[in-house]
């Protein structure tokens, strides 16, 4: 299993990656107030504090990653964006998110591909969320071959996702999943 090691997120997860991929534009067609949602592998917070400006106060995102120094940082990014009030950190195991409550919407950033049970994953993601739930996904187009993201298109099909395949954008292929 590889798992990016937190020091390395400084060379993606940067004032370039919110000026390429800005979460407004990524996630507000999905996420509106008072949702409650999950970023699965939240690494610095990109999508966790996009969030919870989305959400508000009468919302909440709760922030999942493998690694203490990534939640540290995303909670530390969070307060000096105004939000930590409505991020709850999450640590999961390498094979299971372990979180018990039902979400709205599900977002990851560059991860599943560093999944050991690509499968098992999506059927966690799909198993928090509620009916009607979505689930949007990233990959990074320098690092996963196409075959591989296609093979993660068919894997959520098979367990039950429907999968609209977005437009990719500079850096990455982009998918939504609705329950």
């Amino acid at each position: 299993m590889h798992v990016c090691p937190w020091w390395l997120t400084y060379t993606f997860d940067n004032f370039l990656r919110r000026m390429l991929d800005p979460v407004d534009d990524a996630l507000s067609k999905w996420v509106k107030p008072g949702m409650t949602v999950l970023d699965f592998g939240c690494g610095f917070g990109h999508y966790s504090i996009g969030a919870a400006q989305l959400v508000g106060k009468g919302g909440k995102v709760i922030a999942v990653d493998l690694q203490d120094k990534m939640l540290e940082i995303a909670m530390e990014r969070a307060a000096r964006a105004g939000v930590d009030d409505i991020i709850s950190p999450h640590k999961c195991g390498p094979l299971k998110i372990g979180y018990t409550g039902k979400v709205d919407f599900v977002v990851s950033g560059h991860v599943l591909h560093e999944t050991p049970d690509l499968e098992g994953a999506f059927r966690e993601v799909f198993s928090v969320l509620k009916p009607g739930g979505g689930f949007y996904f990233t990959e990074p187009r320098m690092h996963v071959k196409d075959e591989f993201y296609r093979a993660e298109l068919a894997t959520a099909a098979k367990v039950g996702f429907k999968v609209t395949e977005l437009p990719s954008v500079l850096l990455a292929y982009r998918a939504y999943l609705s329950k």
